[in-house]
Formats: C-alpha cells, sequence, structure tokens
C-alpha cells in the first residue's frame, strides 16, 4: 500500500472514530470482557480441571499422553493445571477474589511441581513461574490491604522457587543459553531426562528469563537465577551481528554460532527485544535500555518498511529474507509506545488492524498484501496488547473501536458451548479443539477509563512487588498465548 494513501486511511478513520464512545458503552464492553473470561474460565473449571487446558469442542480436558501428540505444542503441558495458574492474577484484575482465593487453594492442594514430564523452558517460565509470581504479587497485596487472603504466608513463592530450581539445570551449557527442554523431575542429565540433546534454540527462547528470574530473585533474595538470566542475554548481546546490530532466529545453545540467520521482530526474536525493554522498566538497569535502544535502531533502519515489519538476514540487512509477516510481530506496536516512538506504532498497529477486518483475525501469517499465508489463528493477544498501550498512550477511542472488534470477532468466530476454540483456518471459519488461555486481565486494562501516559512511565522507585504487578498488567512475557 503507498505510505500517503495508507496514512489518509488511517487519518480519516481516527478523526472519525476517535471521540464516538460514550461512558456507557464503555461499560458495557468491561460488562462483556467479564463475562467471556467467565464463560472461557467457568467452562475450564467444570469440564477440564486439573488438565493443562480446557478442549472446547469435546468438552474435556487435554492430559499429555492421553490425546494425539501435537508436537513442540505440547511440550508447554506439564501436569501442573496450566490454565489455573496462567489466570490466578486475572481474577484479582477481574475483582473476582472470592474465585482468586479458592484457586490459589487449589494451586497449593492440587499441583505438582514434580513430574516426570519434559518441557519447554520458555513456556514454562512465561506461564508457570510467571503465573504463579503474579499470584503471589496479587495475594501479598489482598493481604496487605487487609481484604482477604489473611492465611497466606507465601506459599505461592515457596512454588515458584521450587520451579525455578527445576528450570536451572537447563542453563547447564557451556555458554550459559538454556536448553529448550528439561525434565521437571530429572533436569537434563542422563538417559531418565529424556532431553539435553538439543543443539539449538531459538533467540526468545533463550532470552525471555529475566523479567521472571529476576523477580524471583528479588522475591526470595536467592540471586542464583537473575544472574542466570543476565547470563543468558549477555551472550545474546554479545553474539549480535556486529555491523547491523541484529540478531538471528535460531543459536547454537553450545558454540554460540547462528543456525538461522534471519532477523525479524516476530518468531524466534519477539520476546527477546520485549524483554530488554521491560527489563529496564521492571529493574531500572540502564543497560537493558542502551541494549534495546541499539538494536531498536538497527529494526527502524533495515526491518521497518512502513507500515510492514519484513525480516532480513543478520549479515546482509538490505536482503528481504521473506515477503509475508507472521502475527506475532503485532506486540511490537506496543513496545514501540512503551519506547515513546508512537507515530510507527500508529502506522503498524493500523496495518494490522486492516488484516484483522479483513480476515476477522490476524491470520498465523499474512502477506504484503494482506493475503492469507499460513491460516490458523490460536487467539494470541499481542494485537490487542498493542491496541492497549496506543489507546493509553493517545487516550483516543479509536483503539476502543479496535478493542470491540477484537472482542466481537471473539464471540462471532470463536466463541462455542464449552469456551472459545483456536482457529483452524480463518477463511472458512473452521475451528481446533483447542483452548489457549484467554487472556481477559489484557483486554480489561484496554477498556479501563483512560489514565494518560503518566501511567507508561517505568515504576523503579516502587517495591518489587508492585512493579512486577505492573509488568506483568502490560503484558510482560507472552502469558496468555
Amino acid at each position: 500500500m503507498p505510505p500517503v494513501l495508507f496514512l489518509l486511511m488511517l487519518s480519516g478513520a481516527m478523526f472519525t472514530l476517535g471521540q464516538s464512545m460514550t461512558r456507557e458503552e464503555k461499560q458495557q464492553l468491561r460488562n462483556q470482557v467479564v463475562e467471556m473470561f467467565d464463560h472461557a474460565y467457568q467452562n475450564y473449571m467444570d469440564h477440564a480441571y486439573p488438565a493443562d487446558e480446557l478442549m472446547p469442542l469435546t468438552c474435556r480436558g487435554r492430559v499429555r499422553g492421553l490425546e494425539p501428540s501435537r508436537g513442540d505444542v505440547d511440550d508447554a503441558l506439564g501436569k501442573f493445571s496450566l490454565t489455573l495458574i496462567d489466570t490466578l492474577d486475572t481474577l484479582v484484575l477481574l475483582n473476582k477474589t472470592t474465585e482468586f482465593e479458592a484457586a490459589v487453594r487449589r494451586v497449593l492442594s492440587d499441583v505438582r511441581l514434580d513430574n516426570d514430564i519434559v518441557v519447554s523452558v520458555f513456556e514454562t517460565n512465561i506461564r508457570v513461574l510467571g503465573g504463579l509470581l503474579g499470584g503471589h504479587s496479587m495475594a501479598v497485596m489482598l493481604k496487605e490491604g487487609g481484604q482477604s487472603m489473611q492465611w497466606y504466608q507465601d506459599e505461592l513463592l515457596h512454588m515458584a522457587k521450587d520451579m525455578g530450581l527445576r528450570l536451572l539445570p537447563a542453563f547447564n551449557t557451556s555458554s550459559g543459553l538454556p536448553y529448550p527442554r528439561v525434565n521437571l523431575k530429572y533436569g537434563v542429565r542422563g538417559p531418565e531426562t529424556r532431553t539435553g540433546t538439543e543443539t539449538e534454540t531459538c533467540t526468545a527462547c533463550a532470552g525471555t528469563m529475566i523479567l521472571e528470574f529476576a523477580a524471583l530473585s528479588r522475591f526470595t533474595g536467592d540471586p542464583v537465577f537473575e544472574a542466570h538470566a543476565r547470563r543468558a542475554m549477555d551472550f545474546l548481546w554479545e553474539k549480535r551481528q556486529r555491523n547491523s546490530n541484529l540478531v538471528g532466529t535460531t543459536i547454537n545453545i553450545h558454540n554460540g554460532e547462528w543456525v538461522r540467520r534471519d532477523s525479524g521482530v516476530g518468531a524466534g526474536i519477539d520476546s527477546y527485544y520485549e524483554y530488554l525493554l521491560k527489563a529496564y522498566v521492571l529493574l531500572g538497569d540502564d543497560l537493558f535500555l542502551q541494549r534495546f535502544n541499539i538494536h531498536y535502531a538497527s529494526i527502524m533502519k533495515y526491518i521497518s518498511q512502513p507500515p510492514l515489519l519484513l525480516d532480513v538476514h543478520i549479515h546482509k540487512p538490505l536482503l528481504p529474507a521473506r515477503t509475508w509477516m507472521d502475527s506475532l510481530l503485532a506486540f511490537f506496536p506496543g513496545l514501540q509506545v512503551l519506547k515513546g516512538d508512537i507515530r510507527p506504532a500508529i502506522e503498524t498497529h493500523e496495518m494490522l488492524y486492516q488484516v484483522t477486518k479483513k480476515h476477522n483475525f490476524l491470520p498465523e501469517a499474512f502477506t504484503t498484501d494482506f493475503r492469507v499465508h499460513w491460516a490458523q489463528h490460536p487467539l494470541r493477544p499481542e494485537f490487542a496488547e498493542s491496541t492497549y498501550f496506543l489507546y493509553k498512550a493517545t487516550g483516543d477511542s479509536y483503539y476502543l473501536e479496535a478493542g470491540r472488534t477484537i472482542l466481537d470477532n471473539l464471540n462471532r468466530f470463536a466463541r462455542v458451548p464449552c469456551g472459545f476454540a483456536a482457529m483452524k483456518d480463518v477463511r472458512t471459519g473452521s475451528h481446533e479443539d483447542r483452548c489457549v488461555c484467554l487472556n481477559g486481565s489484557l483486554s480489561v486494562e484496554l477498556l479501563q477509563e483512560p489514565m494518560g501516559p503518566k501511567h507508561l512511565s517505568p515504576p523503579h522507585s516502587v517495591p518489587i512487588n508492585d512493579s512486577f504487578s505492573a509488568t506483568w498488567r502490560v503484558g510482560g512475557g507472552r502469558r496468555g498465548e
């Protein structure tokens, strides 16, 4: 699309819809979000718990080993009631404190972390460790406020440390980059682990640990977790291509050689950049911001072709690596807002919004002229996250209209009697028997009253409890994918 035409379309749309939503309409959207969350959560509890996930088409839980294997996707499942843990902080954000207290008691009584099962280090960190830490932070907040949880004695934090210790063996490599998988009971070494033979991992997989591991260290006073996550981040930084200052997509965890040298802001790299900036937000360490800014300048120089974001080769950054985009890059406008670069965030978000309006959802991959490349849509939250950030930064109700589109499409096309089903093909509307945890907290934050750009300022001066919770509310990590 010609840039001038694109900007005219964007300007016209924003002037038309920017101030159109009334207070009553906003309240209706909030109520809709709560109802949708209740529909997803209650069906999980009724039909799936204690399984990790709900299968919304057949109304039963997905238990790893009892259902046909889906390959790497199943590495997120560890027989630890993943959806319940992933939802803890959302319950508090929705003011469901009674349900939160009941959910915490269930986690403490029912969930085991010592299962003989091989799981993704990346997924387990962001969803289980992150969920436990977010739940702990909320429990402490409620207890200190005298509202509920007066019995709470850091039990979720103890579980989080237990999980952190189970993930640590994955970092036993010469580079400090973690193995992509770990056995929760046996670690990575020895025949009983059934893992530890991998030689490579994705950049995002290795570089998406610092928020959870640093928070765990700060909560517990044990520096070992933060030290390992920092070492992995340091190694990735040292291995960047020095001329382009870009990183590749997959890397050898033993010798640091790039296995895939294509570079973008989508799948395989996305949350490495996200965690650099959010580590600065959470921890106040200027080193993370300095590194992010260097990467960001290169992204804007080589990868950004407004409003598009196209992969390039790290050693020949003027040479495109492909002519299509994947949906994970939809987080990037939100990250640009957090950095303070609003104009390109608006441009790319509008491009993504047009793709969404054409196909009802973002296809898993799509071409530069908005045609479907990969037709699935697993109900990812990245586009909603960027919509949230732009609404917070601009106060423009245009982004509430985008939020309403997201909610309406979920209800029209993904809602089924037992929850919300992932889209198998956005062109036909067919479903998969899969329900990724509906990230209600993100949608609720999106639909709050405007609070102004000041709420995007780094919370360096607040205690780690509050800072960690604040970071989670703005989509810290990839929770809810």
